[in-house]
């Protein structure tokens, strides 16, 4: 059944006369008794039968008419966003967009993002999926979705990319600490994105023989967070997790060079997206703001 049909079924009910029907939907009564017929042959049912007085339609006619507002209300929407994909009516930018986020992008910074975008587009709507960077750094490679926020220096040929801002990584302890002392002190560990965890073991390797001495092991990064800030043992922690901490002790971690070790968030997209009105105007969107706050 196509969208006609559904427009049939609806003027048909409302008239409950073929001739009537027809004349309203500006077709011949032989063109809607053939398009009925194929529904019915179509869907196995019967759909209406015919009276002396009119048409009388079955109860599987009935749920189809019931069907008909929605799927013609669906179909309306989706003309109305897709001609909206790549034509806009002065500042009007229409569509959902698909946003792949790291946990960390979606608990701490996306809110703020989209109470700015939703005031200048209220049209846009979204839909979010969140997880592992390098999960989410898949489902942009797979086309899943239209944007994907990344945290870590992750790789995919094709992809368009935006460095929306670095981060150094942090010792954080409620009590001063030597860095001599570290593999003998209770370490918070958490499980997080394997590209963070091999910059934290790569660093250890590098400064120590001794493993270190993990006491709680937990699976959120905030978790540890809380435990480092109730003073159970110290956390090596993304500085943006701790930049409204105050009373934490930290310390930057730094490379056989003395070079501060940085973790990126990137902002990932293919390029033939961009045809789409609605994920043009959230790159640009993005690409303002980082340049706003770089002048900040």
């Amino acid at each position: 059944m196509d969208y006609r049909d559904w427009e049939i079924l609806k003027v048909l009910y409302s008239q409950k006369n073929i001739t009537r029907a027809a004349r309203l939907l500006f077709i011949t009564q032989p063109a809607l008794t053939n398009r009925l017929k194929h529904m019915q042959e179509e869907l196995g049912v019967k759909i209406v039968t015919r009276e002396s007085r009119g048409v009388h339609f079955t109860p599987q006619g009935e749920y189809l008419v019931q069907c008909a507002d929605d799927i013609l209300a669906q179909y309306s929407n989706i003309k109305r966003h897709v001609r909206n994909m790549s034509h806009n009516i002065g500042n009007e930018v229409v569509g959902t967009l698909k946003l792949g986020v790291s946990n960390f992008f979606a608990n701490y910074e996306l809110a703020q993002i989209l109470k700015l975008f939703k005031q200048q587009y209220p049209y846009v709507e979204f839909k979010l999926t969140t997880g592992w960077s390098k999960d989410v750094t898949q489902l942009i490679h797979n086309k899943d979705v239209h944007i994907a926020f990344v945290r870590g220096d992750y790789s995919y040929r094709g992809l368009k990319k935006h460095l929306l801002f670095e981060e150094t990584i942090s010792i954080a302890s409620k009590e001063e600490i030597d860095l001599a002392d570290l593999p003998h002190l209770p370490r918070i560990n958490y499980s997080g994105d394997y590209l963070l965890k091999s910059l934290i073991d790569n660093w250890w390797t590098e400064n120590y023989t001794l493993p270190p001495s993990i006491s709680i092991e937990v699976d959120q990064v905030d978790t540890c967070k809380e435990m480092v800030i109730n003073g159970l043992g110290y956390g090596i922690l993304a500085s943006r997790m701790l930049k409204d901490i105050k009373e934490l002790y930290k310390i930057d971690l730094n490379d056989q060079k003395g070079n501060p070790i940085l973790r990126r968030t990137w902002m990932y997209y293919h390029k033939e997206s961009l045809e789409w009105n609605v994920v043009k105007a959230f790159v640009n969107f993005i690409e303002t703001l980082v340049l706003q706050g770089e002048e900040h």
